[in-house]
């Protein structure tokens, strides 16, 4: 009961990979397309979850709205838990690129 629990909040806030326990947001940004330009980028590169959350939660009040912000995460954590929370915040999430040292820089537009 518990396995099924677990999986059916997984696939309720992200895509789920068949036959791997590896999940991604849905909105990469796409190939050949220029990045959006953050208003503010947060570095959260080395943070554990919810760090990276907490960090874009108390700066996205100082982003005027449809502004861009920017977090860069290398934990996995936070590259599914940053699009879920834009759909819980009902702030649009704008795609993501993967870095060239590793991690991602997660795209989020403010919505209101």
């Amino acid at each position: 009961m518990l396995y099924s629990v677990r999986l059916s909040l997984r696939r309720s806030r992200q895509e789920a990979v068949p036959g791997q326990d590896v999940v991604r947001p849905a909105a990469p940004v796409a190939t050949g397309t220029a990045a959006p330009v953050p208003a503010v980028t947060i570095n959260a590169l080395g943070r554990k979850c919810p760090i990276p959350i907490i960090m874009l939660a108390e700066q996205i009040r100082d982003v005027p709205v449809d502004d861009v912000i920017a977090v860069l995460a290398d934990d996995p954590a936070a590259y599914t838990d940053i699009p879920s929370w834009c759909a819980m915040k009902s702030h649009p999430f704008a795609g993501y690129q993967v870095l060239a040292d590793g991690g991602w820089a997660l795209f989020i537009r403010r919505g209101y």
